[in-house]
């Protein structure tokens, strides 16, 4: 019988932390943690399950001799968390409290409570397989079920038999299916905390919109203009979004006869790519006499409670990977939501005080909708997924402990793709090339591009290109100034494509002093946020290939070496130009066009290369490279046997 431990949501003031739910059931709690080797904890978001646990269980001893791991699916949360608990704990953060992100730790040996995105942890797992500096694992929003989610359930719930009742794991989360994570870990426990939800009232468009973006934006202005004081919370499903109406909300606020001027707006935005000092705005009070409307992707669902909000604007939508097995392409989609996800949403405006929840589409339009969120396991490439396990010794991935087991297709999928990227021999076991690539944190298809740069001599100007992969877009154009920004571009433009054009404005900033480098982005209309976390994720990259003895060369001029890099890894997105200008697929046959962003865009190269699909009312290439067809089959033999006929 599950455990219910009641409590109340009030409004913050004071002591905000003795007012959480979670602080009236704090001996309780610990009590039934001591008695239990895994407990299941689900409690509402903003209970504080998040940031007081981990303190309750560093105050009580139960971390001593080692550290208690804090597991996030999203790098905002934890950072935002981390920054929280060092602030209530009084303490610098990196010190007793710290997170680890991919490519960024600030966590040190004195750390205490370390919150850290799953991936990381599993990365950790790969190379010391106990976990020995854990004493606590907790394994926070586990119902988000990322991939590096679903694959750390399995290694903690072995880890613990390993290790005989000398680490506590506690799964938490504000909405799951307890007795379905219960029975997988076995767990002594569930416990759920019952916080006070205020009522919220939800309300539907008698009809269905041409554009959910406009309907955002009609929205929150509509709000502004009738609603009572309250911070609004708008989902959109992401960056490029979000900076759209970032700037058309003032603008249209500012020509409504009768509207509060735009000053009394304030709009902040959070998404994961957001730098943490701007992430922190989010968290901040708006001016007296001011609103405050949060533009947000989905990590505001659970990931992060933002307080203030009354009134939740939700399209219904949200930007999603897939994965066809049968195409072999991974594309990135916007899809409805799940009616678990429209709940979380709406919820958010009930936290502080009765709110409005106002849902842009049918009340018909949600009762269609999947109850909950397809896990990411069953619906992404397992290609990353597999070499991490073969890491691990597992050399049978179908028989490995999931929760909800992948399709056989897709995983042989991605250990054909393995062995063509040279990382598995013929037997399924990892190559000394397999080796290097699984120790490097990026996907195994870019770490290939990496480790190939330094046999085709350009192993610096392949860093610099997967660094900027790994970074949001570099190119922004401002409203009605698109023609501006192609001058500005233009010296940057490269023929072969993307890619190197992207190497040439990093070389560039590079050259300008670094005091003079926002100006110089701003006056070329270039992202100087993203091109100063290239710097970063350039630097540790190096680092790893350092550790891996990968020699520093560079092709200079010649960008063949590049090209022939990046199809080594890239390869399963190569095309050939058809006669209507489209491309096709050589790995499977699908018909895909240039996107209108890319340099190669109105160019007809013979064959290209690229490194992401979005599929939108058709399929777009973006982030391209020309390349010789003559190249294919030296780049894959294997898979493009019998592929090249017509090339």
């Amino acid at each position: 019988m599950p455990e219910v431990i009641s409590g109340t949501v009030t409004k913050a003031s004071g002591d905000v932390t003795k007012r959480l739910p979670i602080a009236e059931t704090r001996n309780e709690l610990l009590q039934l943690i001591r008695a239990h080797d895994t407990t299941i904890l689900v409690g509402e978001t903003g209970s504080g399950k998040s940031t007081q646990l981990p303190q309750f269980l560093l105050q009580a001893g139960m971390a001593r001799g080692g550290c208690i791991a804090v597991t996030q699916p999203r790098r905002v949360a934890a950072i935002s968390v981390a920054r929280r608990v060092a602030q209530e704990m009084g303490v610098k953060l990196g010190s007793e409290v710290g997170y680890n992100v991919r490519f960024d730790d600030t966590s040190c040996p004195d750390t205490r409570i370390r919150y850290l995105t799953d991936g990381m942890l599993v990365r950790e797992a790969l190379v010391d397989p106990d976990l020995k500096r854990y004493k606590v694992i907790i394994l926070d929003e586990a119902h988000e079920r990322t991939l590096s989610t679903d694959i750390l359930f399995a290694i903690v719930k072995h880890l613990q038999v390993r290790r005989q009742k000398d680490l506590k794991v506690i799964v938490m989360s504000a909405t799951l299916d307890a007795a379905k994570f219960a029975d997988f870990f076995r767990a002594g426990k569930i416990v759920h905390i019952v916080g006070r939800q205020h009522p919220v009232q939800v309300l539907y468009l008698p009809e269905p919109v041409d554009s959910y973006l406009d309907a955002v934006l009609k929205a929150v202005l509509q709000i502004h203009a009738q609603q009572p004081a309250g911070d609004i919370l708008a989902f959109l499903t992401g960056q490029e979004e979000i900076d759209t109406l970032q700037r058309l909300i003032p603008e249209r606020a500012g020509q409504m006869s009768g509207l509060d001027g735009p000053e009394k707006l304030v709009i902040v935005p959070i998404f994961a790519a957001l730098p943490p000092e701007q992430q922190a705005r989010v968290f901040e009070d708006a001016p007296a006499g001011s609103r405050k409307v949060i533009l947000a992707t989905n990590i505001a669902e659970t990931s992060i409670t933002v307080p203030g909000v009354r009134y939740v604007v939700d399209p219904g939508f949200v930007k999603a990977r897939s994965y066809s097995s049968r195409t072999g392409a991974d594309s990135l989609q916007v899809v409805p939501i799940s009616k678990a996800q429209a709940r979380q949403r709406s919820g958010r405006a009930g936290r502080e005080g009765p709110g409005v929840a106002f849902r842009l589409y049918k009340e018909e339009t949600f009762q269609s909708l999947p109850a909950a969120t397809v896990p990411e396991i069953q619906r992404v490439s397992l290609t990353s997924l597999m070499l991490q396990l073969k890491q691990l010794n597992v050399q049978q991935p179908q028989n490995f402990d999931f929760m909800d087991k992948p399709s056989t297709s897709a995983m042989l999928r991605a250990l054909e793709l393995l062995l063509a990227l040279g990382a598995l021999d013929s037997e399924g076991t990892l190559t000394s090339l397999g080796r290097q690539m699984v120790r490097l944190p990026i996907e195994p298809v870019f770490a290939k591009v990496l480790l190939s740069g330094a046999e085709l001599g350009c192993s610096q100007e392949a860093l610099t290109i997967v660094a900027a992969a790994s970074t949001d877009p570099i190119f922004f154009t401002p409203r009605n100034k698109q023609d501006s920004a192609a001058q500005a571009w233009k010296p940057f433009f490269s023929s072969t494509g993307d890619h190197i054009t992207k190497l040439n404005v990093f070389k560039s900033f590079l050259e300008v002093r670094k005091p003079d480098r926002r100006r110089w982005c701003a006056e070329r209309m270039l992202n100087f946020r993203s091109l100063k976390k290239a710097v970063d994720i350039r630097a540790q990259l190096a680092q790893h290939l350092k550790q891996l003895k990968v020699p520093m060369v560079s092709c200079g001029s010649d960008t063949a070496p590049i090209q022939r890099a990046l199809l080594s890894g890239l390869f399963i997105n190569a095309a050939i130009l058809l006669p209507d200008n489209t491309y096709r697929l050589q790995a499977s046959s699908q018909t895909v066009s240039i996107h209108p962003s890319s340099v190669l865009h109105g160019r007809k190269p013979r064959c290209i290369v690229f490194d992401e699909l979005l599929r939108t009312t058709r399929r777009y290439a973006r982030n391209v490279t020309a390349v010789e067809p003559s190249w294919l089959p030296e780049a894959a033999p294997m898979y493009f046997h019998g592929k090249t006929g017509n090339v």
